[in-house]
């Protein structure tokens, strides 16, 4: 663009006046940055927002509000790692559906779980699937659970700040034994022994920290599991449909079973 376009365009003003303030910018008003001049300036940088429509008062950024609601739990024990999720996929107070799969098998070694928004977590997830995949291909071994989870971790985070709504877990088992791996969509990564995420955790751990031994058996830890979904689902309205268990072990992932809340309830109810 010729220097003699820029200068006579709409877009700039380059005017030097003790008693007018200077400003570059395509129509922009002054004060939107907080750059305006006070009296006696000769210089001042301005640009406003071209997304508010003309006459509308600005204020704080306006940003889609995403009501959250499941419960996802895993824990380690001796024979491996428990993971245990309901079903329920809410839109607000509306349940869109109760036979959502918020257990994504990545691959024979390695589960993700599901919360937060479901479109971001099944993206993801399947994206990380893929990725570990190529690295079997290239590397001739299976990829590690904290690789595959530092593979997840480093791809949201990319993205941080831009909206996007997943808080996941990564299970699985390769050469140093159980893995379990917190990852979230803010890009954070937290390894543990023990994560219950989505609005019905804080009743899954409590009966997970009232049950929880290194010693126990598997038929005792997915009863655990299995126990802390149900008592979510029970006083969590956003959570309910089915509970879904699966186990980690040695030689791979297992689903052990998928049971209706309210057989449980009833069934837990009998034995009261």
């Amino acid at each position: 663009m010729a220097l003699a376009s820029v200068l006579h365009s709409d877009c700039a003003d380059f005017s030097f006046d003790n008693n007018k303030p200077f400003a570059f910018g395509c129509g922009l008003g002054q004060r939107d940055l907080g750059f305006g001049a006070a009296p006696g300036d000769s210089l001042s940088f301005a640009v406003t927002s071209s997304l508010n429509p003309a006459g509308e008062e600005e204020g704080p950024e306006r940003k889609i509000e995403f009501l959250h609601g499941t419960t996802t739990l895993a824990f380690k024990f001796q024979h491996g790692v428990i993971v245990a999720v309901d079903s329920r996929a809410t839109a607000g107070s509306y349940i869109a559906s109760q036979t959502v799969k918020k257990v994504i098998e990545i691959n024979p070694y390695l589960l993700g779980t599901m919360a937060g928004g479901a479109a971001d977590c099944s993206f993801w997830e399947r994206l990380l699937a893929r990725q570990c995949r190529i690295y079997e291909l290239r590397n001739k071994e299976r990829i590690s659970v904290a690789a595959a989870s530092k593979l997840l971790a480093n791809m949201v985070y990319q993205y941080k700040g831009m909206g996007l709504s997943m808080g996941t877990m990564v299970c699985g088992w390769d050469k140093r034994g159980p893995g379990l791996y917190y990852v979230d969509s803010e890009g954070n990564r937290v390894c543990g022994d023990l994560f219950a995420v989505g609005s019905g955790s804080m009743y899954a751990y409590g009966v997970i920290d009232s049950g929880l031994r290194q010693e126990l058996t598997v038929e005792e830890a997915c009863e655990l599991g299995r126990r802390a979904i149900y008592q979510a689902t029970y006083r969590d309205a956003y959570s309910g449909g089915q509970v879904n268990l699966y186990h980690v072990h040695s030689e791979g992932w297992t689903r052990v079973s998928q049971e209706d809340v309210l057989m449980l309830h009833q069934q837990y109810m009998e034995k009261a």
